[in-house]
């Protein structure tokens, strides 16, 4: 897990870990990351946090974010990375990191395996979970759904089982059959196509197979990913 080293004047004050996919930054009491001085803005900044990648995003403060001494307003964040809000420092640390167009690898839940297992996917995979993150973190700021979902299997051995989809993206299927992933958008759940194997077959919603873009889930569609079917429902 990353985590952030923040300064002031020089003098370390404190170190945090990213647990939350949006911690925000600022002189309020309410932020995540509390920075009490006058050169910092109410709510002056945030950093989303992705599966292994966090961004940083100015929330048009007054005296803007600086990252590495350059003035920035949205950008992916590497190891060692120094972020400069007011007088106080905030250094990224994330020795998993790599460059910015380097993506953690894809972990899929495989629904019909015993216990729901992960397994890494392919490179065409990560390539494909990275574009959807990149399309995240630049069209609506990193923001997603309060409301919360699970979803519930009905076929397969683990039928009966519940998966709490907390997560911005949650990666489903079986790598060489099929792989969806569901997002976690401003507007509600989406379920995405990402690889179909050799048949180039689509995850079903209400036995219909999705298009190419981001389909919307409905309270109690019934979804069908490499052969297993559950339940999408809000809690």
């Amino acid at each position: 897990m990353a985590t952030i080293q923040i300064s002031f004047n020089g003098e370390v004050e404190s170190e945090l870990q990213l647990n939350k996919e949006t911690m925000s930054i600022g002189r309020k009491s309410d932020n995540d990351i509390h920075l009490d001085n006058l050169a910092v803005s109410g709510h002056h900044a945030k950093i989303l946090t992705i599966l292994n990648d966090s961004f940083i995003e100015d929330l048009n403060s007054t005296n803007g974010t600086y990252l590495n001494g350059s003035l920035v307003k949205k950008n992916v964040l590497t190891d060692g990375d120094l972020i400069k809000i007011g007088k106080h420092e905030i250094k990224y640390i994330n020795a998993n990191t790599g460059s910015a167009n380097d993506f953690e690898k894809t972990m899929i839940i495989n629904p019909d395996s015993d216990g729901m297992q992960e397994t890494e996917g392919s490179k065409e995979i990560d390539k494909s979970v990275g574009a959807i993150v990149a399309e995240i973190t630049s069209s609506d700021s990193g923001k997603s759904s309060q409301q919360k979902a699970k979803i519930r299997l009905v076929s397969g051995p683990n039928s009966g089982r519940e998966l709490p989809l907390t997560k911005v993206l949650t990666t489903l299927g079986k790598p060489g059959v099929q792989v969806a992933a569901i997002t976690r958008r401003p507007t509600g759940y989406f379920l995405i196509h990402i690889d179909g194997g050799d048949n180039g077959e689509r995850p079903r919603v209400n036995d219909s197979e999705i298009g190419s873009k981001a389909h919307p889930l409905s309270n109690n569609d019934v979804l069908e990913v490499a052969g297993v079917k559950m339940t999408f429902f809000f809690e």
